[in-house]
């Protein structure tokens, strides 16, 4: 139903209410009987139990639990703790982030008001809200958050903020006047107010027309259940890992096996042999090493102003193609500022954004001294004086040493906040005004009105004046004489045809303007009547105000078309506004385009997706519009990343691969639905943030590549030696250690690895590209064969030697082996060379390194341990051949990339 094109009769006949004495208390319990409370519905709820038992489901996790098993009857009983403890940490850490994701619908619950003013039976009485019906006749002041969808009967100067639910930063003037139009937007609905938003000034009444789920804030509460979790990229990618892993290690582990029993061997020594291989292919570490790696990813982030609510949103964030971004207080300051001001044919421009009251004022691009403009000095006074809004200064303690800094605020209108603050930039404080001027009287500002007026008497000589501010052509109409070359003027033709046109050039910079105008008046002028204070006035200017892009955004967002990611700007704010907004920004191309949400109402998603990639600026938009740009950049293949702040970005939020809210200005229902919060509501966090997931996913690869590597390298000396006819060159219990100190702390290293230089010169990886993309494949093989062959060829040049020294061959074997991967592991730092990069610039990794080379010569020098492993010490022979032969893989790749070059 569109109650705001209804004749308030109407709306009394279609809601059966009675607007003199409300409904009666029985056909209330009636309606609340028939219709329900006015609550928004939670939803299923999934039992916590069932929830921790999903966390389990996972390929990757049954794989791991069948490795647990293995290693068990192997006696492995370390390894096998490790495993299950890896699985557990896994586990509930997925059921804490999805339980604490379902928490959104509750936080939109507070949103509702807890009690309402309600007309029953004639008496004025306070009811909770659940328990209000349509057409409940309802009171709403200052201060009060509406608990219903209302449509207003009578308006006091009634202004609704609504930044939660439209992204408008100004709050609304609300009217009973009957508006037209087809499918207004919610922000253009001036005789609506809706549920979840707050009365900032005056008061009104009102008829409920929706509750509960009926409500906007309904809609938005079914979205956010309806609204899909997206799988992300990472997720994927180890699901499709953990098969492949699984099928090509049982493959050649059984090759292994069956080839050493055929060949002779001790079929028992040959299972263990291969049920080692096995849990050394299947690289149990890895889910544990990506959640270590996200968490390290993650605890980097908070030092760079965002807190992430759910590990894989790190990697996501790191491919995402496409960030939907909202406008206020995500690419604005959510502030209102004063940057132009306009009097006699002069504009004058103010330098400073937000609530801090320092700033310079500049005429023609020259620095000027306010009090030697007369004018604009008055302007600035009149516009301070005729003004309720305070500038509240609080000290708040940041960083490490508790050091304090000066936090501004508004207490009061946005609107006269920012004509405060441009006033205190002149060194102008009300407090220091009402010491010279007494107020004695007050006229509220009226939306019929569209001003607000006050009578106020000089201390020093007794001159009485009204000061208004107000809609700039009701002003003009009110006025007889202009300020103009510093002396009150007759306002003839030419001077309001100037007037008009300095309105346009302030509208055309999507700049919202206030009036200012006074007049003199008798000491015993009567004060009763607002049509005759307000009459007669000299208009003195123009104050023209917006909510300010954030200084560093623009950077942020050339950044990251460099990286190959578009920015779109989505707001409910109008098209002019959106406009001038995205322009300074440098969002909008010259062949961009803009998109109202009338059009977008018109359009299916399908219809959407034809010209979706075209689009930068979305203007006017409701929550559903929002779900459907997202859905429909979804549909042509992007990672979509939508940032907001509001009750109205949360389905969007939700529905995105990857939702970011705001810390600061960000409702609760927006955090709980998002998967990253930027502390600082800064959209340049995003940058930071893309950079570390890309960086992220990188250390991701090179911890794959190194792993599995060395898996393969195993696999392939047990292979070629039963090929060969050899005795086994490795026991279970060796390939066990290898698995254990070479895989574990470099390859964790591995992931605290810093970003390389070309991370943000890249473009955003496609979507669906598999994991070992860009040659990791045949780089895992490539490196995984000569691992292998010059571990063989250790173990025969040795064995050669010395036929009847089986263990020393072995020796030689392990000791090669882990040699070879200890100095690949600096090969996969880069997609390059070795030499690409210092390998002394990760510390972690060094360190990691050495620690396992004290392991492995643990094994075969500390005596007790030499037996369990079947290890002996070796000889510098030995190590020269050991260490010549595990160099030879990381010199030959060095060698092919310097070839490649030249």
């Amino acid at each position: 139903m569109k109650w705001y094109d209804r004749e308030i009769k109407d709306v009394e006949k279609m809601t059966r209410s009675e607007f003199s004495s409300g409904l009666s208390q029985k056909e209330a319990d009636k309606r609340l009987k028939q219709f329900g409370f006015n609550k928004l519905d939670e939803g299923e709820s999934i039992p916590a139990l069932f929830l921790f038992l999903s966390q389990f489901k996972d390929f990757m996790v049954i794989v791991l639990l069948v490795a647990t098993l293995i290693s068990g009857l192997l006696g492995e009983y370390i390894d096998a703790i490790t495993i299950i403890v890896i699985v557990l940490l896994n586990g509930v850490l997925g059921f804490i982030q999805e339980r604490k994701a379902e928490k959104s619908l509750a936080a939109l619950k507070e949103l509702s008001a807890p009690q309402m003013n309600v007309l029953r039976d004639g008496q004025w009485t306070k009811i909770p809200s659940s328990d209000v019906v349509v057409g409940d006749i309802v009171k709403i002041i200052s201060g009060d958050r509406v608990g219903a969808d209302v449509r207003i009967i009578q308006s006091k100067g009634l202004r609704v903020e609504e930044s939660a639910l439209t992204g408008e930063s100004v709050p609304v003037q609300k009217t009973e006047v009957v508006l037209s139009g087809e499918d207004l937007s919610i922000g253009d609905q001036e005789n609506m107010a809706f549920m979840g938003t707050m009365v900032t000034q005056g008061s009104g009444t009102g008829v409920i027309v929706a509750t509960g789920m009926k409500t906007e804030m309904g809609k938005i509460a079914h979205l956010l259940q309806s609204a899909e979790t997206m799988v992300t990229p990472l997720q994927r990618k180890l699901e499709q890992l953990g098969k492949i892993l699984i099928i090509v290690a049982l493959i050649l582990t059984a090759l292994v096996v069956v080839i050493g029993v055929y060949q002779g061997q001790d079929a028992y020594t040959m299972f263990l042999a291969g049920v080692s291989l096995a849990v050394a292919a299947i690289p149990e570490g890895l889910p544990a090493i990506v959640t270590v790696a996200l968490a390290l990813g993650v605890q980097r982030m908070i030092k760079r102003k965002a807190i992430v609510r759910k590990l894989p949103a790190v990697e996501t964030l790191g491919c995402a193609s496409v960030i939907c971004s909202d406008k206020t207080g995500t690419l604005t300051q959510n502030k209102m500022t004063v940057t132009k001001l306009w009097s006699g044919g002069k504009t004058w421009s103010v330098s400073g954004t937000g609530y801090v009251p320092k700033g310079d004022f500049f005429l023609n691009g020259k620095k000027l001294n306010v009090e030697m403009e007369k004018t604009l000095y008055q302007l600035l006074t009149f516009g301070a004086l005729c003004n309720n809004a305070k500038v509240v200064t609080k000290e708040v303690k940041e960083g490490l040493l508790s050091k304090t800094k000066k936090e501004y605020t508004i207490d009061g209108d946005p609107t006269e906040g920012a004509l405060a603050v441009s006033a205190n930039k002149a060194g102008i404080d009300r407090e220091s005004l009402v010491k010279e001027y007494e107020i004695i009287e007050e006229f509220p500002f009226e939306s019929t009105r569209k001003m607000m007026s006050v009578v106020v008497e000089r201390r020093r000589d007794g001159k009485r004046f009204v000061v208004t501010k107000g809609a700039p052509d009701v002003l003009l109409r009110r006025s007889e004489h202009i300020l103009w070359d510093e002396r009150r003027q007759s306002l003839t033709t030419d001077k309001e045809t100037a007037v008009v046109s300095a309105i346009d050039n302030l509208a055309s910079q999507a700049l919202r303007t206030i009036a200012i105008a006074f007049k003199e008046i008798e000491r015993n002028t009567p004060l009763h009547s607002e049509d005759v204070v307000e009459s007669k006035l000299t208009f003195i200017g123009l104050e023209g105000m917006i909510d300010p892009p954030r200084p560093e955004v623009r950077n942020s967002i050339i950044e990251c078309r460099q990286a190959g990611i578009k920015t779109i700007m989505i707001t409910g704010d109008h098209l002019i506004t959106a406009r001038a907004i995205a322009e300074q920004l440098n969002i909008l191309p010259s062949h961009g385009k803009i998109m109202d949400g009338n059009t977008l109402a018109k359009m299916s998603v399908k219809d959407l997706e034809e010209v979706v990639e075209d689009i930068y600026v979305y203007a006017r938009v409701s929550p559903e519009h929002k779900l459907k740009i997202v859905k429909a950049l979804q549909a042509k293949g992007h990672i979509v990343a939508m940032t907001g702040d509001g009750v109205n970005d949360a389905p969007a939020i939700k529905a995105a691969n990857i939702g970011v809210a705001m810390g600061i200005t960000g409702t609760d229902v927006a955090k709980e639905a998002s998967s990253l919060v930027l502390s600082d509501d800064n959209f340049a966090t995003i940058k930071a943030a893309i950079k570390e997931g890309r960086n992220i996913y990188d250390n991701i690869r090179k911890f794959i590549r190194y792993m599995l590597a060395s898996n393969v390298g195993e696999i392939l000396v047990m292979l070629f030696a039963m090929l060969l006819g050899m005795p086994l060159p490795l026991v279970a219990i060796q390939i066990l250690w290898i698995n254990l100190v070479t895989d574990g702390l470099p390859a964790m290293a591995l992931g605290l690895d810093q970003a390389e230089g070309d991370v943000m010169k890249r473009k955003p990886r496609h979507p669906m590209e598999s994991v070992f993309a860009r040659g990791l494949a045949w780089k895992i093989v490539s490196r995984g064969f000569m691992i292998g062959t010059v571990t063989i060829i250790a173990f025969w040049l040795t064995l050669t030697a010395n036929p009847q020294e089986l263990i020393k061959a072995q020796t030689v074997a392990f000791a090669t082996l882990v040699m070879a991967q200890l100095i690949h592991v600096f090969d996969c730092r880069s997609e390059h060379s070795v030499f690409h990069r210092n390998p002394l610039q990760n510390i972690y990794l060094v360190l990691a390194v050495l620690s396992s080379l004290v392991l492995m010569l643990g094994v075969m020098y500390f005596p007790p341990l030499q037996p369990v492993f079947h290890t002996v010490g070796l000889g510098v022979r030995e190590w020269l051949l050991v260490v010549g032969l595990a160099s030879i893989p990381t010199i030959a790749l060095a060698g092919f990339h310097i070839f490649k070059r030249k």
